[in-house]
């Protein structure tokens, strides 16, 4: 069986070595007629320029798109020409030695994607999970975005978003392997650094220094409840971080949340649980060719009268990601490493990897990917093959 299994394994990735190139454009590089690798290396991985294009309501400063609005003989209306859509779709085929199993991944992801500046100064983004893990996901990403406001380097963002975006994104990531940190959360608590509904504001200082702040409802996604809202408490979470540039190659920051929610536990109806997050970043990159990510995070939960949990349990752990793409964006072939690790007083919520992943680019939007992880918490390999497409 494995070696039937192995012989697959090769048979797809050779196929799909030499498929012919298909020249599909995603949304943003159509509108302004330009090169994904103007923003990616690779693609979804964004570049500085990437980032400062998202951060300027996506909209490029020194070039205009051509007709981008309707003309309606009406000033006070802007109407976007072409509606803005992108489709992106992932697919892997993995095995795994323990308990030993063979998965056809296929398709892992499916998402649909629009975005764009709707007036000036003013952009919406979202996009709507077709198929996430074999499910209808829906909506994650969706939010309308006020950019240099009062003619500043102040940002508002509000909508749903993830909370841990400031730091490092987990939909721009390469790899298979998640950033695991940013989505662990005791078996009670609604609170994670993943998504949730409020408001985001950014503002950035000519010194290299970035402040962010977020208030969020800090219960996720939830469905309105039976008083048709969104928000299971009265409680609302703060979350903030900043960085300063430090030379041309690192960048450090510092990221701290403070929340409250109300929970069910045990015997007791209703109580409160009183948490925080803290912790450093850093990225040391050079020329676009190598860059090094670390993140560490400490959690906190302290439940209030509770008969289950007599301590404060505590959440630790972090990543580290090396990515290197020799020739900057011109890279045909890139490599990235990853480590991730939480350790928790509750035991389930333990979590320790180390990946390697390879990827060749077959054109600027396919990419071929082959990743090898092995888990040192449950002490099992698991290696896959796939491909990754936007068009």
């Amino acid at each position: 069986m494995k070696k039937s299994f192995l012989f697959l394994l090769i048979t797809i990735f050779v196929c799909e070595f030499y498929t012919t190139d298909v020249y599909g454009i995603p949304a943003f590089a159509r509108k302004y007629r330009m090169s994904c690798k103007t923003c990616h290396s690779p693609m979804p991985r964004l570049k500085a320029y990437g980032d400062e294009f998202a951060g300027n309501g996506f909209k490029l400063a020194d070039k205009q798109a051509p007709r981008y609005y309707v003309e309606t003989g009406d000033s006070e209306l802007s109407l976007i020409r072409d509606f803005p859509l992108a489709l992106r779709m992932d697919a892997h085929v993995t095995y795994r030695n323990e308990p030993q199993r063979n998965d056809f991944k296929t398709p892992w992801i499916l998402k649909l994607l629009s975005g764009g500046e709707i007036a000036n100064n003013v952009a919406y983004y979202f996009y709507f999970y077709l198929s996430e893990y074999g499910e209808v996901a829906g909506v994650e990403d969706a939010y309308i975005m006020f950019n240099n406001l009062f003619g500043s380097e102040l940002d508002i963002y509000a909508g749903q978003f993830q909370v841990s975006d400031p730091l490092f994104k987990r939909e721009l990531r390469l790899t298979l392997e998640d950033y695991s940190i940013y989505k662990v959360k005791p078996s009670f608590s609604d609170i994670s650094l993943a998504y949730d509904r409020g408001f985001m504001f950014t503002y950035g200082f000519d010194t290299g220094t970035d402040v962010m702040f977020e208030v969020l409802n800090g219960n996720g996604l939830s469905q309105l409840n039976g008083l048709r809202q969104l928000d299971k408490d009265d409680y609302k979470n703060l979350a903030g971080r900043i960085t300063q540039d430090v030379g041309d190659f690192l960048r450090v920051g510092f990221f701290g949340y403070f929340g409250q929610e109300m929970i069910n536990i045990g015997s007791v109806n209703q109580t409160k649980n009183k948490m925080h997050y803290w912790g450093p970043d850093l990225t040391l990159s050079y020329n676009d060719k190598i860059e090094l990510n670390v993140q560490y995070l400490q959690r906190e939960d302290d439940v209030e009268n509770s008969t289950v949990y007599s301590d404060k349990i505590k959440t630790r752990g972090g990543l580290a990601e090396l990515i290197i793409t020799p020739n900057g964006d011109d890279s045909k072939w890139y490599a990235v490493g990853m480590f991730n690790l939480v350790e928790s007083d509750m035991a389930d919520l333990n979590y320790r990897t180390a990946a390697l992943h390879i990827g060749h680019l077959l054109n600027r939007n396919i990419r071929l990917v082959g990743e090898y992880t092995y888990n040192l918490t449950y002490e099992f390999n698991q290696v896959g093959i796939g491909v990754v497409t936007a068009f």
